[in-house]
């Protein structure tokens, strides 16, 4: 083969793999539905004429995809999973820290999703979702003098963002950075103690809460999107600063 020429091998999957991607397909389309219970194996084996140690590989492949779970003993068996993004969220962030990406880029990737959700709820014909939005909010000033409680109530509200903008694609790639934002915060905590610092911080994130529903309210896309943008900005600075920080150290 001469220099430069690409390779036309072609690898061919294996049976378990093949098994495996039948059986997906199975259930991302309905065929299987939560909780069903698969064939047992000798149902499975002689319906796509594989051993045992092929079809288990299988399984594995299914099981390390969160898509199906395998219960051991006599009355074990596989069944259906439903799909969820913490399958995603784990390959992307063990990608992630492999690259090396430092904590700062998570959070301007996550502004940008949320930048543009706001944009689509403030565009007047989203009534129905942000009085669920500032149902969520209000739920939120009860809990600005309890540091921990906060923080996971923020994360509530920024996935909230996303998801009520009703784009299904924004939301699962914001629910692959909550698990990243939501280790950071705990960290955070734990590095700064549930002192007087952190009422201050939680009442000034309820007050742009409101403020960012008021714009939004307003129909404002412009003024809102500027605003949360800001917002935002601000919201790294306190929560990062200067730090090089990257996954590895808030994920491990």
């Amino acid at each position: 083969m001469g220099a430069g020429a690409k390779s036309s091998v072609v690898r061919v999957p294996k049976a378990g793999e093949l098994v495996a991607a039948s059986l997906r397909r199975r259930i991302i389309t309905g065929e299987l539905k939560v909780g069903d219970p698969l064939p047992n194996e000798a149902t499975l084996m002689e319906q796509f004429g594989v051993s045992r140690p092929t079809l288990r590989e299988a399984f594995r492949i299914l099981e390390s995809e969160a898509i199906i779970t395998v219960l051991r003993g006599a009355h074990g068996g596989a069944r259906v999973l439903a799909p969820d993004s913490s399958s995603a969220a784990r390959y992307a962030g063990l990608l992630l820290q492999y690259q090396g990406v430092p904590l700062v880029d998570v959070y301007r990737a996550r502004a940008s999703l949320e930048v543009t959700a706001v944009g689509m709820l403030a565009d007047g014909s989203r009534a129905a979702e942000l009085d669920t939005f500032e149902a969520l909010v209000d739920a939120g000033a009860d809990l600005v003098d309890d540091p921990e409680a906060f923080a996971r109530h923020d994360v509530d509200v920024h996935q909230a963002l996303i998801d009520l903008a009703g784009n299904q694609t924004l939301a699962v790639l914001a629910g692959m950075l909550v698990h990243i934002i939501d280790a950071h915060n705990a960290l955070f905590i734990a590095a700064h103690g549930t002192d007087d610092g952190g009422q201050p911080a939680a009442r000034a994130a309820h007050r742009a809460y409101l403020r960012l529903l008021g714009l939004m309210r307003s129909g404002d896309v412009i003024a809102a999107q500027e605003y949360w943008r800001k917002h935002m900005d601000l919201l790294e600075q306190y929560m990062i600063g200067d730090s090089a920080a990257t996954l590895v150290e808030v994920l491990n």
